[in-house]
């Protein structure tokens, strides 16, 4: 074990692993039950997503564990499968065989890009500002999705407001947030899955641990042959070209896909792996110096990038790096043994998704609010005083929050990094790739603005 992942080397224990393996894995659970629940509305099979969505997550972390040696783990994207289903299927009218296949082709073109360095060449353009300020946003969005999976916040009348306090949820998740911030300052070892096993076990009196929407396995095993490889069928690719009048706006939205899920990637490798070291200077060096995929970054894109198309075969929308991973991180994990006990995790979660679907928001919300504030530090690094840096570095930290989505943020940041280059008459400051990847989220914006 030591051999395959280098513990010492990077200054962890197989103990520490373990936990943030389970605390990564509860984190981000929910999706096993909420990815069939909305991929259904399209009219797919739930227990065929349902195994579809464990399988992709297996096969994808197991890769980002056993090839990069990074403590992520991948599963099919939130804010992805609702733009598959509602964007792409309701608004656009594509058919889910189609809509699974433009994930694959947006897989594939994401391999491209990996394979030809173009992903790290993207990444070592953006200024260290901005890489700052992506960090710390990225601790205000894991905040954020804590805050809102919980529905610690309402929107009735458009208007946010803190919600009512009669709430058993609400309760529940204060009390975990207390326990794991005291656990926390305490330094008691495995914080904050101690948190989210106590949370849950809590919330088994007021009735919010409870059992959620699922089917047997063999129920699901029996579906999951209308999905699996569905795309290569008459009713997907087959069809996806057959009308010349569809195919600028098949081109739109496979565009829309990747641009997406290529810079949600780069965000959350950025966000959380520069500041714990995951990610270091040395490794972008090697980046640089190696042609082969040598480096920790360069077989964490590759993975990342060979999930989706995966995914697309088996059954499932986008399959991608969660920020969730955060969790498992704060908690102490730095190599791929935290995504092997992941990837483990799902593969039993198959067989016992009543147990697993049981553990509510409330118990995992309090995780990712602590995890979020610790990431803000990175925020620290910036110039706030300037400007010239404090705008961009507040679109793309604060932004991605409230457009909920990584990608939009980096959006924001570097429209904003190149208005405020050209102000202070700095243009050849601004890397050509900046350039491109900023006209690239421009038109991405217009073309969704035309569908």
């Amino acid at each position: 074990m030591e051999k395959l992942f280098k513990l010492k080397e990077n200054g962890t224990t197989a103990g520490k692993e373990v936990v943030a393996g389970f605390t990564t894995f509860f984190a981000m659970a929910y999706i096993i039950a909420v990815n069939p629940t909305l991929l259904s509305e399209s009219g797919m099979e739930w227990g065929a997503v349902f195994l579809a969505t464990i399988i992709s997550a297996i096969i994808g972390t197991l890769v980002m564990g056993l090839v990069a040696n990074v403590p992520y783990a991948l599963a099919p994207g939130m804010g992805l499968n609702a733009f598959f289903v509602y964007t792409v299927c309701f608004t656009l009218g594509f058919t889910w065989q189609q809509a699974l296949s433009m994930v694959f082709i947006c897989g594939l073109i994401n391999i491209f890009i990996t394979v030809t360095k173009i992903r790290k060449y993207i990444i070592k353009s953006i200024p260290r500002s901005l890489q700052n300020a992506i960090g710390g946003g990225i601790g205000i969005y894991v905040a954020y999705i804590g805050i809102l999976n919980v529905g610690l916040i309402t929107f009735d009348s458009g208007v946010p407001a803190l919600v009512a306090l009669n709430q058993p949820a609400f309760w529940l998740f204060l009390i975990g947030l207390a326990l794991t911030v005291v656990l926390l300052l305490c330094k008691v070892k495995g914080a904050i899955l101690i948190g989210i096993v106590a949370t849950a076990l809590f919330g088994i009196p007021m009735g919010v641990t409870v059992p959620g929407e699922s089917v047997s396995f063999t129920e699901a095993c029996s579906q999951l042959p209308t999905t699996f490889c569905a795309i290569f069928t008459s009713e997907g690719l087959g069809s996806l070209f057959s009308d010349a009048a569809k195919i600028p706006l098949v081109i739109i939205t496979i565009f829309s896909f990747s641009l997406s899920d290529t810079f949600d990637t780069i965000g959350t490798f950025i966000g959380t792996g520069r500041r714990t070291g995951i990610f270091s200077d040395e490794d972008e060096l090697a980046m640089e110096k190696n042609s082969g995929f040598k480096s920790k970054m360069d077989k964490a894109l590759f993975a990342d990038a060979t999930a989706t198309s995966i995914g697309a075969i088996i059954g499932t929308s986008n399959t991608t790096t969660y920020v969730e991973s955060s969790a498992g991180i704060g908690a102490g994990g730095r190599t791929g043994l935290t995504s092997v006990v992941v990837a483990i995790c799902f593969a039993l979660s198959a067989f016992l998704a009543t147990f697993v679907s049981a553990v509510p928001f409330a118990a995992t919300a309090p995780a990712l609010v602590v995890v979020g504030v610790m990431m803000m530090s990175s925020f620290k690094e910036i110039k706030w005083d300037d400007l010239s840096e404090a705008i961009p570095a507040f679109f793309a930290g604060v932004f991605m929050s409230l457009c909920y989505s990584i990608s939009y943020g980096i959006a924001g940041g570097f429209i904003f990094y190149c208005i405020a280059k050209i102000c202070k008459k700095q243009i050849k400051d601004i890397n050509p790739i900046i350039w491109v990847a900023t006209g690239l989220f421009i038109l991405n914006f217009v073309m969704l603005a035309i569908i």
